[in-house]
Parts: C-alpha cells; structure tokens; sequence
C-alpha cells in the first residue's frame, strides 16, 4: 500500500522559514518524481514544485521560485520542502504526491491530473 505522510507544517511569522516533510512507503521510490502541491480552504489546489528520480532537476511554480527548495533522499525514502521568506499568501495545507509513471519523462507539472498518490497534508500558517 502507498504511504505518503506530510510533517513539519507550523504557525510561523511571515518572512520565517519552515522545512517538510514526506516519508514515503509502499513503492519503489527512488523510480518516481515526486511533487508538491498546496491547497486554501475554498480554493482549488495548485502546484508548488517538483523533483526528478535523482535530485537533480527542480521545477517551481512562480509564485514560489526563489524561496522555496525542494530535495529528496532516496535512502530514507523521504521528500523535502525548505520554505524560505513565509508569506502570508502561503498558507495552505501542502501535500506531497507522486507521479503517476515511473522515470525522469518530462510532463507538465501544473496538471495535478499527472499525479497518483497523494498525502493527507500538512498545514502552514503564515500570520504575525
């Protein structure tokens, strides 16, 4: 059974930082990209980044390009999200999912219809 469990989410004052989580279980997950994703209570969820098999490519989405960094550790099956200069407009529960296909193939990353298994999420509130 794929496992996918967010940590690390917290009440932090904007211009703060906060670091995720995912540990991941039930798949080969070295083989997969993996992503994140957030969503606002009433709002639609939207795609923050994504990481190939290996680390070695990152993509973001605008709204966070320059803040945030995301890495993995395929020895601990482990995803993770450094969020640097908090703004108030991140706050949203963030989940982490993965790809539905195995490999490094490119695709787009916005379309959250390319991810398979998602986490129950983590929330983080930006707010002085």
């Amino acid at each position: 059974e794929v496992q996918l469990v967010e940590s690390g989410g917290a009440l932090v004052q904007p211009g703060g930082s906060l670091r995720l989580s995912c540990s991941a279980s039930g798949f080969s997950f070295g083989s997969f990209m993996m992503g994140w994703v957030r969503q606002a209570p009433g709002k639609g969820r939207e795609w923050v980044s994504t990481i190939d098999t290996n680390g070695g490519r990152l993509y973001y989405a605008d709204s966070v390009k320059g803040r945030f960094t995301v890495s993995r550790d395929n020895a601990k099956n482990t995803l993770y999200l450094q969020m640097n200069t908090l703004k108030p407009e991140d706050t949203d529960l963030y989940h982490c999912a993965t790809a539905n296909l195995a490999g490094d193939a490119p695709f787009d990353f916005s379309d959250l219809d390319e991810y398979d298994y998602w986490g129950q999420g983590t929330q983080v509130t930006v707010s002085s």
